[in-house]
């Protein structure tokens, strides 16, 4: 989960250890996705793309497209562009993408004195009053948008094939520990052999709220 670039399933994982139990194997991966964010992570800086989009939903409903919702997730996505490299990633779901939304997120992932670029949607409008230097500009078609923020695009298309190829969609209710899961990989991806190290040391700061029943009992089937 931590150093396979496409992550692990439960499913996977349940073959892997041999675990007779699905749910057992799906109560350990949303344990550690809890664990994989450090809460004394630094904030972006430099140049930020911020973007929004919709992702995951079990089911696919046809005919929706751009800030649609229907069955899917709301996110943010906040991308440092280093000029031939994206760095570090935030990822939020949210309940809609209003300012209401979107500038909590930004002042709590993004360093002041920023410079946000960000196509024109109004969501972002005023984000410089919080001490960004925000640069909007009109996306138009969807080949203009990816040139005017390449990074966050490339990063949301990663997401959504994630999403798609290992975990065949994902519940609203779940969204964020997989938005985490991603996170905490692509910002190790240049430093994978400690990444398992430091899921290790996060998961021993993690406040258990229930005991693990499963792996007490789980099955040899």
């Amino acid at each position: 989960m931590s150093t396979m670039s496409a992550g692990i399933s439960a499913l996977q994982l349940k073959r892997h250890l041999g675990l007779g139990c699905y749910e057992t194997a799906l109560y350990l991966c949303r344990r550690l996705r809890r664990a994989m964010v450090n809460p004394a992570r630094e904030p972006l800086a430099g140049v930020v793309e911020v973007d929004e989009t919709c992702v995951g939903g079990v089911r696919t409903q046809k005919g929706l497209r751009g800030r649609e919702i229907g069955d899917k997730v709301p996110i943010v996505v906040a991308v440092e562009n280093r000029g031939d490299h994206a760095g570090r990633i935030r990822l939020r779901a949210i309940a809609d993408v209003s300012g209401d939304s979107l500038h909590p997120f930004i002042c709590e992932n993004i360093a002041p004195g920023t410079q946000l670029n960000t196509d024109d949607w109004s969501g972002c409008s005023g984000i410089d009053g919080y001490g960004y230097k925000h640069r909007p500009k009109v996306q138009g078609t969807e080949k203009r948008a990816g040139k005017i923020l390449p990074w966050v695009h490339r990063i949301i298309g990663n997401l959504k094939t994630w999403l798609q190829g290992t975990h065949h969609g994902v519940e609203r209710k779940y969204m964020q520990d997989y938005l985490d899961e991603f996170t905490s990989r692509h910002d190790r991806r240049h430093i994978r052999e400690h990444a398992f190290l430091s899921l290790l040391i996060l998961s021993t700061r993690l406040k258990h709220s229930r005991p693990l029943p499963a792996l007490q009992g789980a099955s040899s089937r």
